[in-house]
């Protein structure tokens, strides 16, 4: 069996903002497409208040929720007490790609264990009061870009960088 890559997918701002009160201060459609092709048929892991700002289990992919606090039921979501056991789960689950997807502790904590960040950066520095740490030069090389100028339905513009691991 070949290793589960473990990637995280974010977008952030010039100023590191990934949030603000539980949501996200912009609205980039080409960003929300990117995100669903690329985490669409994988698993994904994020922490519960994430789940709970999105409402409802994402359709086509294992979600995998991190809680401290009592696991409810919910179908379509699995719950763990930490990174570490959902990964375990998911590579005994034969889970090719593994998405961290916030929020912001999970991503700090994920920037250990990831292979691959998938970042959004967005030319804008909003209000927030969630942020998305700097990746460390040294750890990290950028292997593709997408821009992404503004338009219509995109007021700012942003790129899509994706980064690997330097190993």
């Amino acid at each position: 069996m070949p290793p589960m890559r473990i990637s995280i997918i974010v977008a952030a701002a010039r100023n590191g903002v990934i949030g603000l009160r539980g949501d996200i201060p912009w609205k980039l459609p080409e960003d929300q497409k990117f995100f669903r092709k690329q985490t669409t048929g994988h698993a994904i892991i994020i922490g519960r208040k994430t789940f709970d700002s999105i409402g409802r289990p994402l359709p086509g992919r294992k979600n995998l929720v991190l809680t401290r606090g009592e696991a409810s039921s919910v179908s379509g979501v699995d719950f763990f007490p930490d990174l570490d056991a959902a990964l375990r789960w998911a590579r005994v689950e034969g889970i090719e790609e593994c998405f961290i997807a916030g929020g912001e502790a999970i991503y700090r904590e994920g920037l250990a264990v990831a292979d691959r960040v998938y970042l959004t950066r967005i030319d804008a520095e909003p209000e927030g009061d969630t942020f998305f740490p700097a990746l460390p030069a040294a750890d990290w090389k950028q292997v593709g870009t997408i821009a992404h100028a503004t338009d219509d339905r995109h007021a700012s513009a942003f790129t899509i960088e994706t980064w690997d691991r330097v190993r």
